[in-house]
């Protein structure tokens, strides 16, 4: 009976540690991820579109580990809004955080983030530079660098005939200012004439004078770098004052909020893609499945809804991963917050991503690889309040 009584107890020992142990091993962890978005301002409508992705991202993620409560801030459109905004957010201990919208307000305070400790990934912010504002600098948006150059190749292809180029730029916005040099670039290393180089503000309603101006030196092409109500006006009365000839738009355009903006007018507009809607991979399915639900069934997630989505979904897997390397029973919120930061911004350089952008890594500076783009046709319905992009062949 000794003999029995021990092994019985031996055995309910093995159980209660296998009990425990499966326990510990499940245990979950519970983590704030901060964003900070342009949700009011002249980039709102393009902040919009980030929120939509960042919802779509924390709906998809909210049943797997780690969970993520997601702490959403509107930086507004300017850099003192996007300042009060990351003070908050850095205030509430995030692992990381997502944004700012605008290039000009991550110059201001993605340094903060950064002297923080936080990772901080941008995910529209495409201006040069910003992946070497600091170590914990990142971002998911390929640069202007990269972007700018392709729609203006396809407005060439499209009209080999093109030889008077006029460039239309927003003076006080930093990521319109380095697009501008960079289309104006590659307007003279393809040998063309810019006739004209007007500058204006992302605050301009009324561009008659200006455009007037510009129109009286015959371009064949006018290339704007803009954001979307002050581009979208400048679009419509483009048209509205006579001009017929192609317009390539910058990445400030980049969203179908210029629908209700330049209205019929916005039809024909190239804009380079770093989304491809076609993509077929899960990450891209599960997006689309989800943007789809109260739309049609054909709806497409603008580019930076799937950039943001993008965000979400790097910081998730490099977390998932990292988990995994720590002990069994170990969750990551054990670890001292600092120490967390600083292993998740490695893990997270050090991946590879398969996203709606298509496979993504970083540099090790943060800068994002990407190795898919396309270049989209605006089509606008006859309705003139709605229409899509159509990625050119």
């Amino acid at each position: 009976m000794d003999l029995l009584r021990r092994v019985q107890k031996a055995l309910a020992l093995v159980g209660l540690g296998a009990a425990l142990a499966s326990c510990s091993s499940n245990r979950s962890d519970q983590l704030r991820l901060g964003a900070g978005i342009a949700l009011t301002g002249n980039a709102g409508l393009l902040g919009q579109d980030a929120r939509t992705g960042l919802d779509l991202a924390k709906l998809q993620f909210a049943q797997l580990q780690p969970r993520l409560e997601l702490e959403l801030e509107d930086t507004g459109s300017d850099e003192v809004g996007a300042t009060v905004a990351f003070r908050r957010l850095i205030n509430a201990k995030p692992v990381a955080i997502l944004g700012p919208s605008l290039s000009q307000q991550g110059f201001a305070v993605m340094p903060m983030a950064d002297r923080a400790g936080i990772p901080v990934i941008g995910v529209s912010t495409t201006a040069p530079g910003i992946p070497q504002l600091g170590p914990f600098v990142a971002r998911v948006a390929s640069p202007v660098t990269v972007v700018a150059p392709r729609s203006l190749a396809k407005a060439l292809q499209l009209n080999p005939g093109i030889r008077r180029v006029a460039v239309f730029f927003a003076q006080d916005d930093v990521f319109c200012t380095s697009e501008t040099q960079i289309f104006q670039q590659a307007i003279r290393a393809k040998g063309l004439d810019l006739v004209a180089v007007q500058r204006t503000s992302v605050a301009d309603t009324d561009f008659q004078i200006p455009i007037t101006n510009v129109l009286r030196s015959r371009p064949q092409l006018v290339v704007i770098s803009a954001l979307v109500a002050d581009g979208g006006n400048l679009v419509r009365q483009l048209r509205e004052l006579g001009y017929q000839g192609q317009i390539v738009a910058g990445n400030g355009l980049n969203t179908p909020n210029i629908y209700p903006v330049c209205q019929k007018h916005c039809d024909g507009m190239l804009i380079t893609q770093a989304y491809n809607p076609s993509l077929d991979n899960a990450s891209n399915r599960d997006l689309l499945k989800l943007f789809r639900r109260g739309r049609p069934a054909d709806a497409v997630p603008p580019q930076v809804t799937a950039q943001a989505y993008t965000g979400y979904q790097v910081v998730h897997e490099a977390l998932a991963k990292l988990k995994g390397t720590l002990p069994k029973g170990q969750s990551l919120t054990s670890l001292p917050l600092a120490d967390l930061r600083q292993r998740l911004l490695k893990t997270l350089l050090a991946g590879t991503y398969q996203t709606p952008l298509g496979e993504l890594r970083f540099s090790p500076e943060g800068e994002v690889v990407q190795r898919d783009f396309s270049v989209a046709r605006v089509s606008m319905d006859a309705d003139g309040r709605s229409g899509r992009f159509v990625l050119q062949p």
